[in-house]
């Protein structure tokens, strides 16, 4: 007689952490991790360590909010403020709202303060915290530096990729911590939302993003050093050469070194890191090629980009030379 088979035992599956209930905006102790300037691009901490454009924040959604047990329905981005029907900006304080990881992972967000800039009450900065799902704890996702070791965040509309690129994404903004190029460019002047002489300055952004992390390709690879420091100026004078000396920055020691535009340089003179200007024609050869251009007021270019006027430039930097001293610069 044949014998009954025993029935197989189905795998284990693991089952998820319980959520612990911790309230967010918990009190942060602040943490100095890295000393950056001029690499990151939300300036958040990395999802994967590996990868330099990789954040545990990319971009965060308007339309799933909840303070408390209720939900919060309108809100929505104006100039740089989270607002809702009837509500001021410190109103939403302590809402949580629903955000993405740059590998597109889901993450909760907490708004746990809001202020107006002292510099600039247009401008309203955001302290936020994430919810760590393997420390059971909420954390600053923003980078912590010397100078700002309790970093906040701007909120601002678009969203950018792992390349650097900046999108449009229906119902979607970006958190952008003020130790990264997203906020620094904002602080500089160049906010996305406002114009000058009937320009938007949102292009003039964009640039701005390349260029404070040296993407010359506009494929999102920073070729700079930490505590570099920078002057710029732009064709629609939001910010003009500095020609004198001034808050540290000494223009006798600087040069030109690249020509901007919303997708990377247009042309260099030479890298900021110091590395031969060949190494980034083996970057993108497809971008760039070798070639002379004098855009004026002693701005001469070396490698120029392939099948692209002059006119499509929309800001130019100049910088320290590899070996001249570096000192805290006018806009670090």
């Amino acid at each position: 007689m044949a014998s009954t088979p025993t029935p197989e035992r189905a795998p284990a599956v693991a089952q998820p952490k319980a959520r612990v209930s911790v309230p967010p905006c918990q009190p942060q102790t602040p943490e100095r991790k890295v000393w950056p300037q001029g690499t990151l691009l939300w300036g958040t901490s990395r999802k994967d360590s590996q990868r330099e454009t990789s954040s545990i924040l990319a971009s965060v959604e308007l339309g799933r909010v909840r303070l408390g047990a209720a939900t919060v329905s309108g809100v929505r981005l104006e100039q740089g403020r989270l607002v809702a029907a009837s509500r001021e900006p410190k109103a939403l304080v302590s809402a949580v709202m629903q955000g993405r990881a740059s590998d597109g992972a889901p993450v909760e967000v907490a708004l746990c303060g809001a202020e107006a800039a002292a510099e600039d009450p247009s401008v309203m900065w955001y302290q936020i915290q994430v919810w760590d799902a393997e420390r059971e704890a909420w954390e600053n996702p923003c980078v912590a530096t010397h100078r700002v070791p309790s970093p906040r965040a701007l909120a601002v509309p678009g969203v950018w990729d792992e390349k650097g690129a900046r999108h449009e994404e229906a119902g979607r903004f970006t958190f952008a911590c003020e130790n990264g190029v997203i906020a620094k460019c904002i602080q500089w002047g160049y906010k996305p939302w406002g114009e000058k002489a009937g320009y938007s300055l949102e292009a003039l952004h964009q640039a701005c993003t390349r260029m404070a992390r040296a993407d010359y390709c506009g494929d999102g690879r920073s070729h700079t050093r930490e505590d570099m420091p920078i002057d710029m100026y732009d064709g629609l004078a939001v910010l003009t050469r500095t020609k004198e000396a001034a808050g540290g920055w000494e223009p006798a020691l600087a040069s030109f070194e690249a020509a901007w535009t919303a997708d990377g340089a247009w042309c260099l003179s030479r890298t900021r890191d110091g590395s031969a200007v060949e190494r980034i024609l083996e970057e993108c050869p497809a971008r760039f090629e070798v070639g002379e251009k004098d855009l004026g007021e002693g701005d001469r270019c070396k490698v120029l980009r392939k099948g692209e006027h002059a006119e499509a430039v929309l800001l130019r930097n100049r910088s320290y030379e590899k070996g001249a001293p570096l000192r805290a610069g006018q806009r670090p």
